[in-house]
């Protein structure tokens, strides 16, 4: 029996799992051994691109979320130990700003209490880099930059991610027995983005947005199973990128070129991520397995 498998005997709802973190993140939890019920809504995404079992839900309907929690739809068993929650709309621009934080508050709001009120005493949810200050307009007060400063929302979606955690803070003082992991994922990427990596290497400025990172999906889905053997009551977030930035000058060289006036903490290695991973490291045991450098430039 696996870590995770110990910690969550009963089976795991995973929303948005017809998205690109989604479907990453059901296919690892299914392979180490847990118990999957994929939930999304029909909103340009196949259904059937998620393998297993499925159940489309409007999470801005929180007597449809509660019934997907509780077992009440039929041919879909109950016993649910563990949520995370991925769906959202995924970034800033892509909708109004009133419908992206209608949506994505409302639905984050509605698994918070549905989790609850079913007695579910996990959950892991998608929070954001973005909280962090992206796009780096303003410079960070440091790099690479962690968890120890406030969130410094600079758009709706941010702001709303903000809010999340937030509210997972006092939905645990509510129930001191709740453990809510939030996850500030960098920008996910799947095996065939990385062909596109090397138009990035001419220009720093292009990336400069999120500090050059990144995570594959397949290191976000570890992170998941991680969180979800997370013990510890009450809400921690945790900024979950890969190892090493997109690019393939030094990360020192390219803070000395682009961020210059910004202090830096520490030694970097040469291509070391500037979304710090150290506490997910100590915490959470995550490790990232796997880089864009081994598809574009493999050994040998």
């Amino acid at each position: 029996m696996s870590a995770l498998e110990a910690e969550v005997s009963r089976r795991v709802v995973v929303t948005g799992a017809a998205g690109k973190l989604g479907r990453a993140v059901v296919a690892h939890l299914r392979t180490v051994g847990v118990d999957v019920l994929a939930v999304d809504r029909d909103g340009g995404r196949d259904p059937r691109a998620v393998a297993g079992e499925f159940l489309q839900v409007d999470l801005t309907d929180y007597g449809q979320v509660l019934e997907a929690f509780t077992g009440g739809a039929d041919e879909h068993a109950g016993g649910v130990g563990a949520v995370v929650h991925l769906a959202a709309v995924p970034a800033p621009g892509l909708l109004p700003n009133a419908v992206t934080f209608a949506n994505n508050s409302a639905a984050t709001y509605n698994v918070f209490a549905a989790a609850r009120a079913a007695g579910i005493k996990r959950v892991v949810w998608a929070s954001s880099e973005t909280v962090l200050g992206l796009p780096f307009d303003t410079p960070p007060p440091y790099a690479p930059v962690d968890e120890e400063y406030p969130p410094r929302p600079e758009s709706t979606y941010s702001l709303n991610k903000a809010l999340e955690e937030e509210m997972a803070r006092h939905f645990c003082r509510w129930d001191p027995e709740l453990v809510m992991v939030g996850l500030r994922f960098s920008n996910v990427m799947d095996v065939e983005d990385y062909a596109g990596f090397p138009a990035f290497q001419a220009d720093p400025r292009l990336r400069r947005w999120n500090l050059w990172g990144y995570i594959d999906a397949r290191d976000g889905a570890q992170a998941v199973e991680r969180a979800l053997a997370h013990d510890r009551p009450g809400a921690d977030v945790f900024i979950i990128a890969n190892a090493d930035t997109v690019m393939s000058r030094s990360s020192a060289d390219l803070m000395a070129d682009v961020y210059p006036d910004v202090e830096i903490r520490g030694e970097l290695g040469e291509h070391e991520t500037l979304l710090s991973i150290d506490k997910a490291r100590r915490v959470l045991g995550y490790e990232p397995r796997h880089s864009w450098r081994d598809h574009v430039y493999p050994a040998g």
